[in-house]
C-alpha cells in the first residue's frame, strides 16, 4: 500500500490497513458512528496519533464564518472523512476536498464503509499553501 510517489504514503497506507480490518470484521450496514468507534480501536493499536471529531474553523476572506467537525484529524496533517452509504458520489468527493481547502490541509481521505467492498479515496488539496 506504500507508494513513494504519494506524500504521506506510509501514513495513509497504515490508515487504509486499519480501515480494511474494520470493514473485514464488521462488513457494511452499520451507522457511521460504529465505524468511527471501531476505527479508533485499530488506529490506537497501530500507534497512529489522531483527534476524533476535531472542530475546524472555516474562514472566508479572513473572517470566521463557522466551523465543521472533521471525523479524524491525523497527526495534524491529514483529514479523514467517513461515510457509511451505499455509493460515494461526486458530491461527497467535492465536500471532502472543500474541507481540505477550508482547513488548508494538503492530504485527506474519504473512506466509505457502506458498500460491500471498502471504498477509499485519497484526496489532494491543489490549493494547499504550506
Amino acid at each position: 500500500m506504500v507508494n513513494s510517489k504519494y506524500k504521506y504514503s506510509e501514513l495513509t497506507g497504515r490508515i487504509i490497513g486499519c480501515a480494511f480490518e474494520v470493514h473485514k470484521i464488521l462488513g457494511n450496514g452499520f451507522q457511521e458512528v460504529i465505524y468511527q468507534r471501531a476505527l479508533v480501536i485499530d488506529l490506537d493499536a497501530c500507534g497512529i496519533i489522531y483527534t476524533r471529531e476535531f472542530d475546524m474553523p472555516i474562514y472566508f476572506k479572513g473572517r470566521h464564518v463557522g466551523s465543521r467537525r472533521v471525523d479524524f484529524l491525523v497527526e495534524n496533517t491529514l483529514s479523514i472523512e467517513l461515510k457509511a452509504i451505499a455509493v460515494l458520489t461526486d458530491d461527497h468527493l467535492a465536500q471532502a476536498i472543500n474541507y481540505l481547502e477550508a482547513y488548508n490541509l494538503e492530504i485527506g481521505m474519504l473512506i466509505n464503509f457502506g458498500s460491500p467492498s471498502l471504498q477509499v479515496k485519497r484526496l489532494l488539496n491543489k490549493k494547499f499553501m504550506g
